[in-house]
């Protein structure tokens, strides 16, 4: 489990605040057990970081995802066209919170994704699909970290 999850979230915020004008918005998919949702973006940028702007429609989205069933994920060709991943926040059966994320998937290469967890009762609690631009920020174990231009969010209930 990569614990950065955290700081991304925190990261993700800032950039919330640096933006004015407003890239087209483009939403991302969510489905469960027979239902889904769709979610306009929390923050989206311009490929360089810049130009920022937070939606003002559904910007957290929720669905019921019963335990042991996968999540899947849908992006348009917007997000799509920029390294993307899944970051998420899950209960594991004996109550502890942990967090885990996909791999950072190449321009172009995915278009939908289907997160599963272990198979032994692991609740999700909260998904994000990030969107990477290409702000680079000085990493804090060294290195440099890619800044999240876009994201979208999922809140899940049992």
């Amino acid at each position: 489990m990569h614990r950065g999850l955290k700081p991304l979230l925190a990261l993700a915020g800032v950039a919330l605040a640096a933006g004015c004008a407003a890239p087209s918005e483009p939403q991302v998919t969510f489905y469960s057990h027979g239902r889904s949702v769709t979610v306009a973006p929390a923050q989206y940028c311009d490929p360089t970081g810049k130009n920022c702007a937070t939606s003002s429609g559904n910007m957290v989205g929720e669905l019921r995802v019963p335990s042991r069933e996968p999540l899947q994920i849908s992006v348009p060709a917007e997000v799509a066209a920029a390294p993307w991943q899944v970051a998420f926040i899950y209960r594991g059966v004996n109550g502890e919170e942990l967090d885990g994320r996909s791999s950072v998937f190449r321009p172009h290469e995915r278009f939908a994704y289907t997160l599963h967890l272990p198979p032994d009762g692991a609740q999700f609690e909260h998904v994000e699909v990030q969107q990477f631009s290409a702000v680079l920020t000085p990493g804090a174990d060294g290195g440099v970290d890619f800044g999240i231009g876009g994201s979208w969010i999922l809140d899940v209930h049992q």
